[in-house]
């Protein structure tokens, strides 16, 4: 193995001048301003209390409050397809998932230019309505047209790792948990949903993340609709503020860290190895299935 050591040198040199380095970058222009003519640069916190500002504070709210309702459309719809995909045959399941990714190989902002042409008031939407005497509606540069376009572009980050955790999931638990006297549903919940976790909080992680986009809602809100990520763009284009801009981009970082730091643990919870005792006892889970179910 030690030989092919030398092929990941190349790998480990892009990573640090296109990430590393990057982050080191931000790091230093959100920890420092403006100097004066003898200095260039002077260190300061005063970039990180600016996150005090009415504005910014709205502008975070809201993000937040689109990327919680755009994670929750998505378990709600992402969870239901991945547990009937991973139900399929081997074969149909990868067939199904193709389908899914598909669309992700398409251009962001080509799928986005797709989205307005529906939602517009001379789209395809709309034309139908209008047929069936229901007039025209508005879609277009509401909070609904934003959390479609986003919903559509991140829900296969939803139901890929979900569909990952349930087809990796020891089958024979939930015979066990029906062995048991447990109905569908119980088996459903206190088995399978749990045994999939691991899962939902990658997703609910990943597409959390979606607060964060600035393309979607500048297309689909028609720029009225400022989030973080539109926030930042202006601050690192418009503004000029390359200190202000990378200073929440850095907390923006710290958040993303730290959740993906929770989803680790929570992990390491859920997926218990199956051990025996000494006495050639029911693994671990077996006996953590009886124990739910007897209580």
């Amino acid at each position: 193995m030690k030989q092919y050591k030398k092929l990941v040198s190349p790998y480990c040199f892009w990573l640090f001048v296109l990430t590393i380095v990057p982050m080191m970058l931000i790091a230093f222009y959100a920890l420092t301003a403006k100097g004066t003519e003898i200095t260039t640069f002077k260190f300061t916190f005063d970039n990180f209390f600016k996150f005090l500002d009415p504005i910014f504070v709205s502008v975070l709210m809201r993000s937040l409050i689109l990327g919680i309702l755009t994670t929750a459309v998505c378990f709600l719809i992402g969870y239901p397809i991945a547990y009937m995909i991973s139900k399929c045959k081997e074969g149909t399941q990868t067939v199904l998932i193709l389908l899914i990714t598909i669309p992700t190989w398409i251009n962001l902002l080509m799928r986005t230019y797709a989205w307005m042409s529906i939602l517009s008031n001379n789209g395809i939407i709309n034309n139908v309505l209008e047929s069936i005497g229901l007039g025209p509606v508005q879609m277009m540069y509401t909070d609904f047209a934003v959390v479609m376009g986003m919903v559509y572009n991140f829900l296969p980050f939803m139901i890929l790792p979900i569909h990952t955790s349930l087809t990796n999931m020891d089958k024979s638990l939930t015979e066990a948990s029906m062995d048991l006297g447990a109905s569908r549903i119980q088996t459903f919940f206190k088995v399978t949903f749990r045994l999939s976790l691991s899962g939902v909080l990658t997703g609910v992680t990943m597409v959390f993340t979606s607060y964060k986009c600035f393309v979607i809602p500048k297309m689909l809100g028609g720029g009225q609709y400022s989030l973080i990520g539109n926030f930042i763009e202006q601050q690192f284009i418009t503004v000029g503020n390359w200190h202000f801009g990378s200073a929440v981009s850095l907390v923006l970082v710290v958040i993303v860290i730290i959740l993906m730091a929770l989803i680790y643990k929570v992990e390491k919870r859920t997926n218990v190895s199956d051990e025996k005792d000494e006495g050639g006892k029911r693994s671990g889970k077996r006996k953590k299935i009886r124990k739910n179910f007897m209580h």
